[in-house]
């Protein structure tokens, strides 16, 4: 129970869902966790769970579409625990991600980009020091199944994930010689709460826990077991597209 003992780990969208689920885990295994989130109130519940089960958390309130306020949490992290050796990027808007292309508004795409590959860069930009000094640097994305799948009314989110994925594969081949992983996680989940997700369609006829399925993969990523994997889209979706993500 001690896979990230000392190391130091930035979670964002950790107020709920596989966030959470994530940041909660992290620091069980010994790991001083950066709960990023852009509500305090939200951030305040999970860094108390934490502390409540003898873990160590910050709370950092950070809408990651605004550069400056990802170069102020970066820099509060840094100042609070002396470096980072874990990024793991969740957040995600997601209330503009439905359109289909016909429809799709340059503002509305625009939107999921910001939200991210292009918020994924700059946290990723702004760890990179902190990373590399650590000798063993880790950094998960979050991208998904909607854009491998090209799902159906999901324009604008697909097209922002593949991108994701994109980012991971050039980064992964560009800072492999400075000692950082760079990989993502393509998640299947239940992240609606009971009935109001859609039924499940994988193999495994059920959709994943955040907390028993999703987060102790970004932990297998995160830790010494993962070191020798960079570059590549890890599909913890029950069977959902059986191996043709990459």
């Amino acid at each position: 129970m001690a896979r990230l003992n000392g190391k130091i780990a930035i979670v964002t969208g950790a107020s709920r869902g596989i966030g959470r689920a994530t940041a909660k885990l992290f620091a069980a295994e010994g790991a001083r966790v950066a709960v990023l989130s852009r509500t305090a109130e939200h951030i305040d519940r999970v860094v108390a769970d934490i502390q409540a089960a003898g873990g160590t958390a910050l709370g950092v309130a950070c809408d990651i579409a605004d550069p400056a306020q990802i170069d102020a949490a970066v820099k509060q992290v840094v100042a609070a625990y002396g470096g980072i050796d874990i990024l793991v990027n969740n957040a995600f808007d997601p209330m503009a991600v439905s359109s289909s292309v016909l429809e799709l508004s340059v503002e509305q795409l625009q939107r999921n980009f910001e939200m991210g590959p292009i918020a994924y860069l700059r946290t990723m930009q702004a760890c990179h020091p902190y990373l590399k000094a650590s000798g063993a640097g880790r950094v998960i994305n979050f991208a998904s199944l909607a854009g491998v799948l090209g799902m159906v009314g999901y324009g604008p989110y697909n097209m922002a994930k593949e991108a994701v994925r994109a980012l991971t594969r050039s980064a992964a081949r560009e800072w492999g010689a400075d000692g950082i992983t760079v990989n993502n996680v393509l998640p299947v989940a239940d992240t609606w709460g009971g009935a109001d997700g859609p039924p499940p369609s994988n193999a495994l006829a059920r959709h994943g826990s955040p907390e028993e399925d999703i987060a102790p993969v970004v932990l297998f990523l995160a830790s010494k077991d993962g070191q020798y994997l960079t570059g590549y889209s890890l599909t913890p979706d029950g069977g959902q597209i059986i191996d043709s993500a990459r």
